[in-house]
């Protein structure tokens, strides 16, 4: 359980470590920020397949492949139905909506996605903390690895856009510190299922993958493939994948 714990505070704390590093960058190109977080798209793509969906297929036995698809799109369906679901959150900003009224639709939007990164951390938790069900403690933290890398440029990212629309210093790091909680909750929430019961242990691997392919696809590479970076970007995540690939080699 100390493991765990660790893993946990280290997955939500590598989220405060990127917007520390935002705060001292706070102008980040489109290129580089592209490279980054398609890098961290191929970190979590392969942490997906090598960590949670191929070990689905073995714990499932015999009816591994059907509880593994099942699993994989519930799981992008719950993610689908959350981004559905996320609330406008005006009272984050500390902005006088009436003072403001022209930075008001801009707050509003940064403050939509970074509940969208918030409600996605969720499940990205729960996905490290299913890892540590397998009993493989090694390919559980090349999964935690994976997600931590991948939080360090989602911290990045969301700074600047906090500060431009007008969110004093301290409330955009509270709201980035939030982000990085909720994936310690979701860590240990996924620990404590399959620990509870190991029935569940192959469809929970399934559905924790099924939402981290759903954020890959859904979010990573469309934003960075919008910029002019797309060749640098795809490179970018054959190299992170092929780093996770490593880990799970050498660590697993």
């Amino acid at each position: 359980m100390k493991m765990v714990l660790l893993t946990a505070l280290g997955v939500g704390g590598a989220t405060v470590v990127g917007a520390i590093l935002g705060f001292a960058f706070k102008k980040i190109s489109h290129t580089f920020s592209d490279i980054v977080l398609s890098f961290a798209a191929g970190v979590m793509l392969a942490a997906a397949v090598i960590g949670l969906i191929l070990p689905s297929l073995e714990y499932g036995g015999s009816s591994g492949l059907p509880v593994t698809v099942v699993g994989i799109f519930c799981g992008a369906l719950c993610l689908n139905l959350l981004d559905r679901l996320v609330p406008h959150l005006h009272r984050l900003s500390g902005v006088d909506q009436e003072s403001h009224p022209a930075d008001t639709e801009k707050l509003n939007k940064v403050l939509l996605f970074v509940m969208a990164i918030a409600i996605h951390n969720l499940p990205e938790g729960i996905a490290a903390g299913v890892g540590f069900g397998t009993g493989n403690d090694g390919e559980a933290l090349t999964i935690a690895a994976g997600i931590a890398l991948q939080n360090i440029p989602e911290g990045m990212v969301i700074i600047a856009p906090m500060l431009a629309a007008g969110m004093s210093r301290s409330r955009t790091f509270v709201a980035a510190l939030m982000t990085g909680v909720v994936e310690v909750f979701g860590t240990l929430i996924g620990y404590l299922a399959v620990t509870v019961s190991t029935a569940i242990l192959p469809f929970a691997l399934a559905f924790a993958g099924g939402t981290m392919l759903y954020v890959i696809s859904d979010e990573m590479i469309p934003e960075t493939h919008a910029h002019g970076a797309e060749r640098g970007a795809t490179y970018s995540l054959l190299g992170g994948f092929c780093l996770m690939l490593a880990m799970s080699h050498y660590l697993g």
